[in-house]
């Protein structure tokens, strides 16, 4: 079957970036869908706040995995005191919208932006229907899923509808956090990651002067980049979970744990691929936590930020478990228990934050497209509930264990397949290899707009 028109639903990184490399690749004609005003950016380059700084140099920021320097380059060119080091968040917004922009404009015949809302996507023959929340209807020879990261699940324990207005945040994206806070107010968030991180730059930034606990089950925050010397493993990593912590203990010692760490970023996609269904539950289960906090660092000068925040006694980082929430009129009482100990503590708080990151359960999902798609057997869950179930080739595998060449996926909700594919240097090169199947590309690199 010949693939004319393709339809990318999600216009956030990883929808954008498919569109673009579509067209890179002298590919079919594409329709990008994008409920939000704005394609390019999706949540996190358009709801960051200036503070707000990208987790990876800019070096190894480029969109275009066949063109490494890319963004490098353009940073020289429009933000040349940003060179080299870790950029906003907004800018790289700026850089994604500025490539689609460019695209768009070389081949106004080949790509359209949609602004709408994709609810539903019908078998039509040997094609797709999108429905739109509208009414209105377009037709597709491929789709190309891009949900990005969906909302986290409100903890349990945690009853919305009986807390006063503003108490809880389910989603802290897009929400002033800071809005109707004092100095002599405590706010609690759930979670202590990457997410935990930029809250609390958001509040400081807003002038907020309370008190913010952070609680998560292992109490664990993202380290800080520092300067490293590169080094090459000359084995391959074993396979086995408690075997790759050991491995990873060891070279650290050797050459130091950020090295160690991102000496395995050629292998961790192979090595989760390759384990079976209980090892990467184990992986999940004893590693994860620390793999994500070493493996996913913070900008130094963020760091920085945290631990004045810390050495204040303004943030505190607790492991342990969330108890009850309770409403107190416009505030929360919130118990917890501290890891090791039997006795609960109490915090009254102005505001609890859900900060547990991005939700991966398909059947939890409340998005009417996936919901619909579920229910129709369209698409499953992977064995893990991270994501979307698809092949390494990123197709889409139905209920009844088929996988579909003509309705892919990509981006995080991919991760239960490829594990690595949350950040710019894993989305890129998967973009890439689907527009390269979508346009029949059977050569090695591709031509540039």
């Amino acid at each position: 079957m010949t693939t004319d028109h393709v339809a990318i639903i999600g216009g956030g990184f990883s929808g954008a970036l498919q569109a673009i490399n579509l067209l890179r690749h002298h590919g079919p004609r594409a329709t990008l869908i994008e409920r939000r005003s704005a394609a390019g950016r999706g949540v996190a380059y358009s709801a960051a706040h200036p503070d707000h700084l990208l987790n990876v140099r800019a070096g190894n920021m480029s969109a275009l995995p066949q063109d490494p320097d890319h963004f490098a380059r353009w940073l020289e060119r429009r933000h040349p005191a940003l060179a080299g080091g870790f950029a906003p968040r907004l800018v790289y917004g700026d850089y994604l919208s500025e490539l689609l922009a460019d695209a768009r404009a070389a081949a106004p015949d080949r790509l359209t932006i949609l602004e709408g809302d994709a609810v539903d996507l019908i078998p039509h023959g040997e094609s797709w229907r999108v429905a739109l929340a509208d009414g209105r209807t377009i037709d597709a020879d491929a789709v190309v899923l891009a949900p990005g990261n969906l909302p986290p699940h409100v903890p349990a324990g945690i009853d919305a509808q009986a807390l006063a207005p503003g108490v809880f945040v389910a989603e802290p994206w897009g929400s002033d956090l800071a809005a109707g806070l004092t100095a002599e107010d405590d706010i609690v968030v759930i979670g202590s990651g990457l997410t935990m991180i930029d809250i609390a730059l958001l509040l400081e930034a807003r002038g907020f002067g309370g008190r913010i606990l952070a609680v998560s089950r292992r109490g664990l925050s993202p380290r800080a980049h520092a300067a490293v010397t590169p080094s090459t493993l000359d084995m391959r990593p074993p396979p086995n979970a408690m075997a790759l912590l050991r491995h990873m203990r060891t070279r650290s010692e050797e050459v130091g744990w950020r090295a160690a760490v991102d000496e395995m970023r050629p292998y961790t996609e192979g090595l989760w691929m390759a384990a079976d269904l209980d090892e990467r539950r184990r992986f999940l289960r004893h590693v994860r936590a620390w793999w994500d906090v070493h493996r996913h660092r913070i900008a130094p000068q963020v760091a920085e930020k945290i631990a004045a925040l810390r050495a204040a006694g303004r943030l505190e980082i607790v492991a342990g478990k969330l108890g009850a929430v309770t409403a107190a009129g416009a505030q929360a009482e919130v118990r917890y228990r501290r890891r090791g100990q039997d006795a609960e503590e109490l915090r009254v708080v102005r505001r609890i934050i859900n900060a547990t990151g991005p939700q991966g359960d398909l059947l939890r999902s409340s998005e009417p497209l996936l919901r619909r798609l579920i229910a129709r057997g369209a698409i499953r869950p992977d064995p893990l509930h991270l994501g979307i179930d698809v092949t390494p080739q990123s197709e889409v595998i139905d209920a009844q264990g088929n996988a579909q060449p003509t309705l892919l996926a990509v981006g995080p909700m991919t991760r239960g397949t490829f594990w690595e594919i949350v950040a710019v240097p894993d989305i890129r090169r998967q973009t890439w290899a689907v527009a390269r199947k979508l346009s029949n590309a059977h050569w090695v690199g591709g031509e540039g707009l």
